[in-house]
């Protein structure tokens, strides 16, 4: 099969080589090619480094790593409607009802994504590059599974558009474009992404159907109105919570971080250092509490709620957008972490807080690059002039 596709490959590469009859798309047949096989391109010049590791083979390894916390929401979502709505559904059903509740996200994520850098690309006369396989699949998973198909479909375009092309493309983009994505609903659309009726499948449509007691809220809105109610540690460490769609089960997210961590794609300082920063802002915070305040609930607790863990292990780790000196990584993860349990605690318009301080630190990072480097440059003088 793989030798069939490399001669249809061969055999229409004169067509879309610029010159041939289809030459103006010669960007495109170079993405379909790229992804089909391996580019039979070399390098030239004299300086020659043999790696096997390229662009798709990276976004391939965040792909895998991204699975389990998928996986796991596809079965949340489907157990949280069964629950929301007495339905006696088993394993099997709960998860189609997830995959079935995710689809549709998940093409209009690539469809839009991909047909504006597809048509970029062929403006520019570009290479279309891999870097939007992982952003197309991470935005359906931070958003509430019952946001609206065209508003995820702005945002997808705003993120691709202002968050990532503006900028020169794939490797360029200052922010990541995923949480743009987030937040561009977060502040034009609020009511589709906060409150309580938005994270359950169906609620919407169908909440005078729901069983008594029932709550959709999320563990920080629970929290937040006072405790009551709110899921322990090992509940919210599993997820089977309400969230958005890939956020609420840390023990999937955790699966997902070996992964990233083993295949060298992911730093790990940076996760402990926002785990670290978040820890010191907690404690602190439970230690000036009055009882039975949001301060005083317990720091740990933190890691485990809303979209920290998911932001720390997949987003904070972001190789463009985040600092790129080892120890600019500890510091940049240090106040993302510590940035994020600070807007908790103070800011009541927004809870959750992680998607502000990963932007924030990302604006941040070649700052906190520069600083580094500039004290670095800074010790190697005093010691030049010490030696002589």
């Amino acid at each position: 099969m793989g030798n069939f596709i490399l001669k249809m490959m061969d055999k229409m590469r004169p067509t879309f080589s610029k010159g041939g009859k289809l030459g103006w798309l010669h960007s495109s047949f170079d993405a379909f090619e790229s992804f089909a096989a391996v580019p039979a391109t070399v390098t030239s010049g004299r300086t020659q480094i043999k790696d096997c590791v390229d662009i798709k083979r990276v976004m391939s390894a965040v792909l895998v790593a991204l699975l389990p916390p998928f996986l796991f929401g596809m079965w949340n979502t489907g157990d949280l409607h069964s629950a929301a709505f007495g339905l006696d559904w088993g394993f099997w059903m709960k998860v189609w009802y997830g995959f079935y509740r995710i689809l549709p996200l998940i093409l209009v994520s690539y469809i839009v994504g991909l047909g504006i850098e597809f048509a970029v690309a062929q403006v520019r006369g570009h290479e279309v590059n891999e870097g939007y396989l992982v952003t197309g699949f991470l935005i359906p998973m931070i958003m509430p599974i019952d946001v609206p198909l065209w508003v995820l479909a702005l945002a997808v375009a705003f993120a691709v558009i202002f968050g990532k092309e503006i900028f020169g493309g794939t490797g360029m983009n200052i922010w990541n474009p995923a949480l743009l994505a987030r937040a561009f609903v977060f502040f034009a659309y609020p009511s589709t992404i906060t409150g309580d009726s938005v994270w359950i499948g169906g609620m919407g449509k169908h909440a005078d159907k729901l069983i008594d007691g029932f709550s959709g809220a999320t563990p920080l809105a629970q929290v937040a109105d006072g405790m009551a109610g709110a899921p322990d540690f090992m509940q919210m460490f599993i997820g089977n919570i309400a969230g958005s769609f890939g956020e609420t089960s840390t023990i999937a997210i955790l699966i997902g971080a070996v992964i990233l961590i083993w295949t060298g794609v992911a730093s790990w300082k940076i996760m402990v250092s926002c785990v670290a920063g978040a820890l010191a802002v907690g404690l602190l915070a439970n230690g000036c509490a009055e009882p039975g305040t949001f301060a005083a609930y317990p720091a740990v607790n933190h890691l485990v709620m809303g979209g920290f863990a998911f932001g720390a292990v997949y987003m904070a780790t972001d190789p463009v957008s985040s600092s790129q000196t080892e120890v600019g990584k500890w510091i940049y993860g240090f106040l993302i972490g510590a940035i994020c349990v600070i807007l908790r605690l103070f800011n009541p318009g927004y809870r959750e807080g992680m998607m502000l301080a990963i932007l924030l630190m990302n604006t941040m990072a070649p700052l906190i690059d520069w600083c580094v480097v500039r004290r670095n440059i800074r010790r190697r003088e005093k010691r030049a002039v010490t030696a002589k």
